[in-house]
C-alpha cells in the first residue's frame, strides 16, 4: 500500500482551503497513494469565534466534497479533522473521518484530549470551542486520533490491541512544541506500537501569532521516517510505501506486544499532576 500525508497552511477561507485539499489529494493519488490522510482543521482553521460560527455536521460541505472525492478517486481518505455541529450540543466537536473508497464513512473519531496548554506566551483552550469524545475508534486496522493525543500513549496502546496497524495523527502542533516533541512522539508511538505512523500536519501562520510546526511524516513499525514534509509554510504531500511483510517481520522478531503481562498492570489510584 502507497499512503501519502497531505500538509496544508490553512486559514478561515473554506473555499480555499478545500480546492488546496482537493488539489494535493490528486496529486497524491497520481503519485499512486490509495491511503490519504489530511491534517486537523483541513477545511477552516482560524480562532474559536470561527469554529463556533462555521461548525457544519457530517453532511455538510467538507465532508460531503471529500466523500465523493474519495469516490472518485477509489483511494481510503482520513479527512483528517473538522469542526463537527452536532444537535444537542452546544459546542463542535473536533472530528476526524475515516472515508472507505466507496465514499461510504467507515469511522469516525472525536478528539478526546482538547489543547488547554500554554506555549511561550500564547494560550491554547480547545475547550473554550470544543467538545471532547469519549471514545476509541478503530475502522479497517486503521487507529484515529488527533493532534494533542499524541501525548497520551495508552490511547494508541489501545488502538493497536484492537488491531490497528496505521494509527493517523492529523495535527495542528505549534512550532514551539514541534521542535521539540513532533518526531520523538511520533517515532515511539511507532516503536511502542509496532505500527506505522502516517502524520498530516497543518504549516504556516494562521490566526496571526500561532505558528504551526508542518513536518508531516510517516514512520514505520521500526521507528525509520520515511517520509518528511519541510516547515515553514509548505502546502505538499510526502508519501511511502507501506511494507506490512517487514511490519510483521518486525513484530515477530522483536513480539514486544505479545510479551505483555495485562495481569500485572494496575491504574495507580489518581493524583493530581
Amino acid at each position: 500500500m502507497r499512503a501519502a500525508a497531505v500538509q496544508l497552511n490553512s486559514s478561515a477561507d473554506r473555499g480555499r482551503n478545500l480546492n488546496t485539499t482537493e488539489r494535493l489529494v490528486r496529486a497524491a493519488v497520481d503519485d499512486g497513494a490509495t491511503l490519504v490522510v489530511l491534517p486537523e482543521h483541513f477545511d477552516l482553521r482560524g480562532r474559536d469565534e470561527d469554529y463556533l460560527r462555521d461548525a457544519e455536521p457530517l453532511d455538510g460541505h467538507s465532508i460531503t466534497r471529500m466523500r465523493e472525492l474519495a469516490r472518485e478517486l477509489s483511494i481510503d481518505l482520513v479527512a483528517g479533522s473538522f469542526a463537527e455541529r452536532r444537535e444537542g450540543h452546544d459546542k463542535p466537536s473536533n472530528t476526524s473521518v475515516h472515508i472507505a473508497p466507496s465514499g461510504e464513512i467507515e469511522a469516525i473519531y472525536r478528539k478526546i484530549h482538547l489543547f488547554d496548554v500554554t506555549v511561550g506566551e500564547v494560550d491554547y483552550r480547545e475547550s473554550d470551542s470544543g467538545e471532547p469524545g469519549d471514545s476509541l475508534v478503530t475502522g479497517n486496522q486503521i487507529g484515529l486520533t488527533v493532534c494533542y493525543d499524541l501525548r497520551f500513549p495508552e490511547l494508541y496502546r489501545i488502538l493497536a490491541l484492537e488491531g490497528a496497524l496505521i494509527l493517523t495523527v492529523p495535527a495542528n502542533f505549534t512550532r514551539t512544541t514541534g521542535e521539540a516533541h513532533w518526531e520523538v512522539l511520533l517515532r515511539a508511538r511507532a516503536v511502542e506500537n509496532q505500527a506505522f505512523v502516517i502524520a498530516a500536519a497543518q504549516s504556516g501562520e494562521y490566526p496571526p501569532g500561532m505558528p504551526a510546526y508542518g513536518n508531516s511524516m510517516i514512520v514505520d513499525a521500526w521507528g525509520e521516517v520515511l517520509a518528511r514534509a519541510p516547515g515553514g509554510d509548505a502546502e505538499c504531500f510526502v508519501a511511502a510505501d507501506l511494507d506490512f511483510d517487514r511490519l510483521r517481520e518486525v513484530r515477530e522478531q522483536l513480539p514486544s506486544l505479545a510479551n505483555r503481562v495485562p495481569a500485572a498492570y494496575r491504574w495507580p489510584q489518581e493524583v493530581t499532576a
